[in-house]
């Protein structure tokens, strides 16, 4: 039984390394990591922020193992959601540009002025789906 369950464990936490591995190089691959860097001008102290990715990332995995009995309770809970989502957002629009999809999106809705409206609109549409969501 404890070899069993010992190789379950095994091939569990091979599991998530590779699905991790797999979403850190999606991560990488769209950009996020440099175009973070080239924003707040800290190419100098790169290796911490991909350090602070791969811990955030870590981390929030085992907020999900255990749920809810985090230290710090709902305050934890909060500044965790405020971060995940700003990385979130950060990566939502890391892949817009990748992809182009902001132009071709004001093409075809024949946008001349107003095209932060639409982003803001999108967003807030986004977030209020999260809280319906989170209420419910």
């Amino acid at each position: 039984m404890i070899a069993r369950q010992g190789f379950l464990a095994f091939v569990g936490f091979c599991a998530g390394g590779v699905i991790a591995a797999g979403i850190f190089a999606f991560i990488a691959t769209i950009g996020v990591v440099v175009r973070l860097v080239g924003k707040t001008r800290i190419a100098s102290h790169i290796r911490t922020v991909e350090d602070s990715i791969v811990l955030g990332g870590a981390f929030g995995n085992l907020a999900c193992l255990y749920g809810p009995n985090l230290p710090g309770g709902v305050i934890a809970a909060g500044l965790f959601g405020g971060f995940a989502g700003i990385f979130t957002g950060c990566l939502i629009m890391s892949l817009a540009e990748t992809l182009n999809a902001l132009p071709v999106l004001s093409r075809r809705l024949r946008l001349k002025t107003g095209l932060p409206y639409v982003i803001l609109g999108i967003a807030a549409g986004k977030c209020a789906g999260a809280v319906f969501y989170f209420f419910r």
